[in-house]
């Protein structure tokens, strides 16, 4: 194989993860991804029903939008659990937004979704090639911890009606919650019996068969029953008809004006799906211990939303119940995807019939019993104890995916995250140094009382770059240890071992500093700077001011410079 040919093939497989991992694949993962992938088919098909609905469009816009995207995902993704759905609120934002575009015209209104699915894709495919997937990397641990809360509980409220065999409503956390226990008494015995049981072999599945595919097992036994009995004259609702068949992909037929006006749609479509998709996936690497490429889930949804425009489908994204299903089932790698979507290719073209008797309260259950290990108690009390403004960040992000969903929910405590980083870049900690007693060494006089101050000297190391939003920070701190001090300074020094950049305004900051320690009859040195920051010292003329600026002299080496000096002089 040529050089130029290996290159390709290594491009390739890290385009295609799939090509890599499969070379890899142990033959008794199968067992696992089957069984997930009849589970995740089973809870994909109701889902995509539903929230077809929600969109404003045909059952089957839906059906088709989770097979056609789920026959590409699985190819790209860099998540081993992640699935590819219709979620709630994309749906929700396509049904607001297309109405007065459609003109009442249900073939319109269906490309214009299938359209929107186009942009999103394209999108998401500039979005990969800028390699924007490092944004992701803004959300942290502790935003992690809050919406992995916020998630359960705001899809525990989406259950509990189904589980109950009530009305369930829209909207947020809150409104779901004060609509359920409006109704809680209107419960459905059977109903909520039914879903019981089904809670209680999950769990029971759990504790006496672990990764064993119950969640399977359960829908079959579900389906089963309500063969056998009539359900529905209990009042429990069933998943009922799904329409049989597949279109041909194609265009949209939209015309070219369209594409300015979806074109806000669509980025609205692409900011949820990419934050949503890139949050399960990071939630499902950290668990458990594998790696997440945040802009391989922008490929992978690029390539998705694309068969999903071009089935007449609409825009998707990794769904949170569903993934959660997928992993709950045993799914070991993407190809429990595959096997969902060929699993709904087979009913869609000849077994529709096959899931009309599944109870909605089973499914629920599946759905509690996976979201019930996102809430960390132990890890939330933690953060209260020893992190408290990790502990703030973690619970603005539950509240905010409670109140807000969790796009928002996300984005609230992605910003947060940001600002206190933002915080903390802006106010770095300045250790004044004492020497270490015994050595030629010196270290922080606040964190270890048994240090020597160095008489006459005010020794200080700034513990991080020294920049333009941080510079007057350090500036002010050591002016006001300057006044703080009793004893008269002759020399403050600035040890730079611990300052990796420094920039025009940090530079001109030791300037100004060395002029108004100049004023004070106070000696100023900078030692142990690296090499990028030497050289922007030489650019702005600080070496010219403050003495030259080497690699070879230590802190300890022009402390005792200065105390020989003073020595001599005396």
């Amino acid at each position: 194989m040529s050089v130029a040919a290996a290159s390709e093939g290594s491009r390739r497989r890290g385009i295609i993860p799939a090509a890599r991992w499969l070379r890899n694949y142990d033959p008794t993962w199968l067992r696992g991804d089957v069984a997930a992938g009849v589970t995740l088919a089973a809870y994909l098909l109701p889902a995509a029903l539903g929230d077809a609905s929600l969109a404003g469009l045909p059952s089957e816009a839906g059906l088709y939008a989770c097979l056609f995207g789920g026959l590409v995902f699985w190819l790209f993704c860099s998540s081993r659990h992640t699935s590819i759905t219709v979620t709630s609120a994309i749906s929700l934002l396509i049904g607001s937004s297309l109405g007065t575009l459609a003109g009442g015209d249900p073939a319109r209104y269906g490309a214009l979704a299938a359209c929107a699915a186009l942009l999103t894709a394209a999108i998401a495919f500039i979005a990969w090639l800028a390699r924007a997937g490092s944004a992701v990397n803004f959300i942290s641990e502790s935003v992690m911890t809050g919406f992995k809360a916020g998630v359960a509980l705001h899809l525990a409220s989406t259950q509990l009606p189904k589980l109950f065999g009530v009305k369930g409503g829209h909207g947020d956390f809150w409104e779901r919650m004060h609509i359920f226990l409006q109704h809680v008494g209107e419960t459905n015995s059977t109903s909520l019996l039914l879903g019981c049981a089904a809670l209680a072999l999950l769990i029971l599945g759990k504790k006496l068969l672990p990764n064993k595919p119950v969640a399977l097992f359960v829908v079959i036994a579900g389906i089963a029953v309500a063969t056998f009995i009539d359900l529905g004259a209990h009042g429990v609702k069933l998943l009922g008809e799904v329409p049989r068949g597949l279109p041909m992909p194609s265009l949209p037929a939209v015309h070219y004006a369209d594409l300015r006006e979806l074109l806000p749609l669509a980025l609205a479509c692409f900011l949820l799906g990419a934050v949503e998709t890139a949050a399960i996936g990071r939630m499902f690497a950290e668990k458990h211990g594998y790696r997440l490429d945040p802009n391989q889930e922008f490929l992978a949804l690029a390539g998705a939303n694309l068969a999903s425009g071009l089935g007449q489908g609409f825009p998707i994204s990794g769904g949170m119940s569903q993934s959660l299903v997928n992993e709950s089932g045993g799914a070991r790698t993407p190809l429990s995807g595959l096997i969902a979507s060929g699993i709904i290719l087979v009913v869609a073209l000849f077994f529709t019939d096959l899931l009309k008797n599944l109870p909605q309260p089973v499914l629920a259950a599946i759905v509690l019993m996976a979201v019930a290990s996102l809430v960390k108690v132990k890890v939330l009390k933690r953060l209260w104890q020893v992190h408290r403004s990790e502990f703030l960040v973690a619970a603005t992000a539950l509240l905010g995916v409670l109140g807000a969903g969790l796009l928002k929910g996300v984005l609230v405590g992605a910003a947060i995250s940001i600002v206190l980083l933002i915080r903390r870049a802006s106010t770095p900690h300045v250790a004044f140094l004492g020497r270490i007693p015994g050595v030629r060494r010196y270290s922080d006089l606040e964190r270890h009382d048994t240090n020597e101050p160095t008489p006459g000297v005010l020794a200080f190391r700034v513990e991080s770059g020294v920049v333009y939003f941080n510079a007057e920070h350090v500036f002010d701190t050591v002016l006001a240890r300057l006044d703080a001090t009793t004893e008269p300074i002759r020399l403050a020094i600035c040890d730079l071992s611990t300052s990796p950049q420094i920039d025009m305004a940090g530079a001109r900051m030791f300037l100004t500093l060395h002029a108004e320690l100049e004023k004070r009859g106070i000696d100023f040195r900078l030692v142990e700077a690296r090499s990028t920051v030497r050289d922007m010292l030489r650019v702005e003329g600080v070496e010219e001011k403050v003495g030259r600026i080497d690699r070879f002299t230590m802190l300890a080496d022009a402390i005792d410079a200065f105390q020989n000096e003073s020595t001599a002089t005396t």
